[in-house]
């Protein structure tokens, strides 16, 4: 009788201990049909980027734990439980128009400081509630990234940097960038820094990241393209995102992608195949009006309706190929200039403020139906209390983080604690974003 008991016992620790059981008890999100879960409760969000969360964190320079805080505060007041923040960047810290210091200075080499700055976004993440999407490489220049990796590797001595550098050629950088899904020793450093992360122990919760809730998602990059060298790329997803989940059974992986943009061909991006991938959990797009060049803030008249209009359209076509691939889909980037492309924080906000509640409004309507793909959103990006040294300047060290990377103008795209107006529409969606299904 001792030993069918022991039996039992036994057998009942090992259910409790099964992966799924875990994540249910420990708050991990889930995907449950086309939609997320957590708990065993439906979850959408209205968040935003944060992707240098663990540079504020940091003990060291750069770091402003102080107003990491409050920012965080001022964010989950407004009701966004959700970031998409960078979890990897790469040196050496003399590169431009970079976020520095970096993370890895050099291959397996990790700055303490900033890794300390990740592990306490994550722990005070986790105090109010708050879900990380954590970004692990970057197709761009701006982190690092796919660049410096084929750099380390010994296959080039220098990154050909895109714009703004003099005489940068946006073709002829992501032509190299796409090397990387062909360079067994980049990939290899990548792999090293993944296994790296998963298993880090946060110092503050005592956890590793791979038992750590407050994840919601491991990224595989922001921005991945295929450009010239596609069947490479598709590999590297699959490929990549079967090591992370043979080293975390918890978190969710997916790709960062931009989705199908206006020119898929020459970007070598195929929705439906970017994501089909069976370690792939769910899908991303971004949308980037002007960037691709739909609007123009100097003649907002004429350019607002039609760009709008091709967003709606680009959120839609999206949702019915996720629909196919049943998977959920996050808007996780999208964002405006402020009104006549002003950077100066007080500036007139007009035409974003439009923008932002029509796309919020999307994808609440869509999210509410019952069984829909469209789980949630993050605009680009929080600036908060920061403030450039001179607006519409490239960031350069010293310079207090604010939403945009080191190599846009600053102030371009970021959403300040001032903008009123803004963080009323983003308080009123989210609240509405957080209320489906409860």
């Amino acid at each position: 009788m001792h030993r069918f008991l022991h039996l039992f016992l036994l057998s009942l620790i090992m259910v409790m201990s099964s992966p799924g059981r875990i994540n249910a008890q420990e708050g991990f999100v889930q995907v449950k049909g086309e939609g997320f879960i957590i708990r065993g409760n439906p979850y959408h969000f209205l968040g935003t980027n944060f992707w240098y969360g663990m540079n504020l964190g940091s003990r060291g320079p750069g770091g402003d734990r102080p107003r990491l805080l409050r920012e965080l505060d001022r964010l989950k007041s407004m009701g966004i439980n959700n970031l998409r923040i960078m979890g990897g960047s790469e040196g050496p810290d003399s590169a431009p128009w970079r976020m520095v210091p970096s993370l890895q200075p050099s291959p397996g080499i990790y700055n303490q400081d900033v890794l300390n700055g990740l592990d306490f976004l994550l722990s005070e993440m986790h105090k109010r509630g708050m879900y990380a999407v954590v970004c692990l490489n970057n197709f761009w220049d701006w982190s690092g990234g796919f660049g410096q990796y084929i750099v380390w590797s010994g296959e080039a001595d220098k990154i050909p940097y895109p714009p703004p550098s003099p005489g940068g050629n946006w073709q002829t950088y992501q032509e190299f960038a796409a090397g990387f899904y062909s360079n067994p020793k980049a990939q290899a450093l990548f792999e090293q820094f993944i296994h790296f992360i998963i298993g880090h122990i946060n110092p503050y919760t005592g956890k590793t990241y791979r038992d750590d809730p407050t994840i919601m998602a491991w990224e595989l990059a922001n921005e991945p393209r295929g450009i010239n060298n596609v069947p490479a790329f598709l590999k590297w997803i699959d490929q990549t995102a079967g090591f992370i989940k043979s080293l975390d059974s918890h978190h969710l992986v997916t790709t960062g992608s931009e989705g199908d943009t206006p020119s898929p061909s020459t970007a070598g991006n195929d929705f439906y195949l970017d994501h089909s991938s069976k370690y792939i959990d769910y899908t991303t797009i971004h949308i980037w009006v002007q960037n691709w060049g739909m609007y123009n803030p100097a003649d907002a008249e004429h350019t607002y309706g039609p760009a709008l209009k091709y967003a709606l359209n680009y959120l839609s076509d999206h949702e019915k190929i996720a629909r196919q691939l049943g998977k959920p889909l996050v808007m996780e980037e999208f964002g405006l200039s402020r009104d006549h492309n002003v950077f100066t924080p007080g500036s007139p906000v007009t035409i974003r403020d439009q923008y932002y509640s029509s796309l919020f409004k999307a994808i609440y309507e869509r999210a509410s139906i019952n069984k829909s793909v469209v789980a949630g959103c993050n605009f680009w990006a929080w600036a908060g209390e920061g403030r450039a040294d001179k607006a519409g300047d490239y960031w350069k060290p010293g310079n207090a983080f604010i939403g945009d990377p080191a190599h846009e103008p600053q102030g371009w795209y970021s959403v300040f604690d001032t903008d009123t107006s803004t963080i009323r529409i983003i308080q009123e969606f989210a609240r509405k974003m957080n209320s489906i299904g409860k």
